[in-house]
């Protein structure tokens, strides 16, 4: 595999309940893709949660991205990607 969607929820204050946020990575590492959604959570100054809430993880990998997906869906290798908070189904599906 060459990338990964991954979602990372997020604490705000005065929020009923954590929000999470979707980002595209393009590396082959899931652990490295993981850390890279984080940081970039963190760079747009929003809190992550510390440990799960209602059953969700704090940093979830929801899908592996193929080389030719990545392709289609323009996510050069290396690169990372902003998703926002609505469920990327484009790029969940197969």
């Amino acid at each position: 595999m060459a990338g990964w969607v991954i979602a990372v929820l997020l604490e705000r204050p005065g929020a009923r309940a954590p929000a999470r946020r979707y980002f595209a990575v393009g590396r082959a590492e899931r652990a490295e893709a993981e850390w890279t959604a984080v940081d970039m959570a963190i760079g747009l100054g929003e809190q992550v949660c510390a440990s799960p809430v209602g059953g969700q993880e704090p940093v979830e990998a929801m899908a592996e991205l193929s080389a030719a997906r990545m392709k289609t869906l323009g996510l050069a290798p290396g690169e990372r990607r902003d998703l926002g908070e609505l469920r990327p189904r484009r790029w969940l599906s197969r």
